[in-house]
């Protein structure tokens, strides 16, 4: 086993990140470089960590936060990097690389997903952890930022072999002191799921039977080990949240030429995963027409519509969009992206719009529903030709608020709506008999229960999401009007702001 650990400490604010490259010096290819998430960017493109810092920095620079607490927010806290071997079914042994980052402890616990793929490395995480520190705080959940990754394709291993894989991450977190309920909480990313999340979750309780609150180690659970019911489509369901409320903003429509309306407008969804599949339903069962999906082989596009259920079941019976209705196919997948349209919304990778092709999208509005799909000088170009770019950091923040929901739920140890769904039912119930005393009619039983029906656990977590979107996108709607930028520079800047109050108001000991 190999382990790496850098936590920071006074005086490394600038310099932990650097401090722990030379500790831990890895092959030259440690940086993102396949052709999925190059092929859209020139070479003279930052890579995603880089991106991250850019629109921080171009943020910074407006938020009225001094200089040493913008040092302060920018530096990773602390990062771990493990190496460790795992026994195969044929015996022999592979060495499994892993990470956890934790960006900014300001608020705990920690907050971010875990990771299964070839593609992860240290920059990845660093830059993924950040984004978590800044979506909380533009969404108002009070966490810190971290994420984690296990380089390795899980489609290339067994579920057997990937419990192992899974459990020995977890065990080195547990004695590095790098999950808890009160420390750091992973939840579900790209390769996971909540699969992966019961076997953390039972690996940290092997190692705290005494903690009453383990299930609270971890969010995107099963419901039936503790998960909360809406947490599957929570990101996709932000997604729409956030699209719906910036539609209705006048500046919108009149930048964008767009009604304020979801129905009628044509949507291409790049990505097919968990966001991109609910995105594209929600929006799809609210009037909107999806006309084009990319994933990582090919994309499927029709002018006429596709219909989410039908591809969905079409691609899990052959592998592949190939083959689907009168879908056009495009063996370029990413190529989907150009099409006409009125709602781009890229879900699947980082750098995915760059230099390369940002000229050629011609949706109105590009909602970012992955993590960094827009460098920043495609982000630029979009912005000067008119497009509205709702950010990531606000928009596919879903996941993490509908995590923390999942979060109290697990330290509460009760069902939301467990102790009040009846008490409000009946309430009603008494005030709809004096209502058909007084109007001398009756309802019929389907009226009456539609009536009466007390809010279930999945109606109050799409309900608090919803007002989590509603006030987020307000607020950045609010500074960016204020500050006279973009919606993303204006995002950033609200949550700069937040974590510097937070931390100027708790203080810091041994500076």
């Amino acid at each position: 086993m190999v382990v790496a650990l850098l936590r920071r400490t006074p005086g490394t604010l600038a310099s932990a990140v650097r401090l722990h490259r030379a500790a831990i010096a890895t092959p030259a290819a440690r940086f993102m470089s396949t052709h999925v998430t190059n092929a859209a960017c020139n070479d003279d493109e930052p890579n995603f960590l880089g991106s991250v810092e850019t629109f921080f920095d171009r943020a910074a620079k407006i938020s009225g936060v001094s200089d040493n607490s913008l040092k302060n927010i920018r530096a990773v806290d602390a990062v771990l990097s493990v190496k460790f071997p795992v026994q195969m079914d044929d015996d022999t042994q592979v060495i499994i690389e892993g990470y956890r980052a934790q960006h900014s402890r300001h608020r705990l616990p920690c907050k971010g997903g875990i990771r299964f793929s070839d593609e992860v490395d240290l920059e990845e995480v660093e830059a993924l952890a950040s984004l978590m520190t800044y979506k909380c705080a533009v969404v108002d959940v009070p966490f810190g930022g971290a994420k984690g990754g296990v380089k390795l394709n899980p489609k290339k291993f067994t579920p057997a072999q990937l419990e192992r894989i899974t459990r020995r991450y977890t065990m080195e977190l547990c004695q590095k002191n790098f999950i808890g309920p009160g420390v750091d909480v992973p939840a579900p990313d790209v390769g996971t799921g909540p699969r992966e999340m019961s076997w953390i979750m039972d690996t940290y309780r092997q190692f705290n039977p005494q903690d009453v609150n383990a299930a609270g180690c971890v969010t995107g659970k099963p419901i039936s080990q503790g998960g909360v019911r809406g947490r599957n489509e929570a990101t996709g369901l932000g997604v729409y949240y956030g699209i719906r409320e910036f539609l209705q903003y006048p500046e919108v429509q009149k930048q964008t030429g767009l009604t304020g309306d979801i129905a009628g407008k044509t949507v291409i969804v790049q990505g097919f995963g968990n966001v991109g599949y609910w995105a594209a339903k929600f929006f799809q069962n609210n009037g909107a027409k999806i006309i084009g999906i990319g994933e990582h082989d090919v994309a499927a596009y029709d002018p006429n519509g596709i219909d989410i259920e039908a591809i969905f079941k079409h691609r899990a019976e052959k592998g592949t969009f190939r083959g689907f209705g009168n879908a056009e196919i495009l063996e370029t997948p990413i190529e989907v992206m150009e099409r006409e349209c009125d709602i781009l919304i890229p879900a699947a990778l980082e750098r995915q719009i760059g230099l390369r092709n940002v000229k050629k999208i011609k949706a109105k509005v590009i909602g970012e529903a992955a993590n960094g799909p827009i460098t920043p000088a495609a982000h630029e170009y979009l912005v000067s030709q008119g497009k509205v770019v709702i950010p990531d950091l606000l928009l596919n923040a879903g996941g993490v608020t509908v995590s923390y929901f999942e979060w109290l739920k697990n330290l509460s140890h009760v069902r939301f709506g467990r102790m009040n769904r009846k008490w409000e039912e009946a309430g009603k119930s008494k005030l709809l008999t004096l209502v058909e005393e007084n109007a001398g009619r009756q309802l019929t039983p389907q009226e009456r229960r539609a009536v009466i029906h007390g809010a279930e656990e999945h109606e109050l977590v799409y309900s608090g999401l919803e007002d989590t979107m509603i006030g987020a996108c307000e607020e950045t709607r609010a500074t960016a009007a204020l500050k006279n930028t973009d919606f993303r520079t204006a995002a950033l800047v609200n949550a700069i702001q937040k974590i510097s109050t937070v931390t100027a108001q708790s203080g810091q000991m041994f500076l």
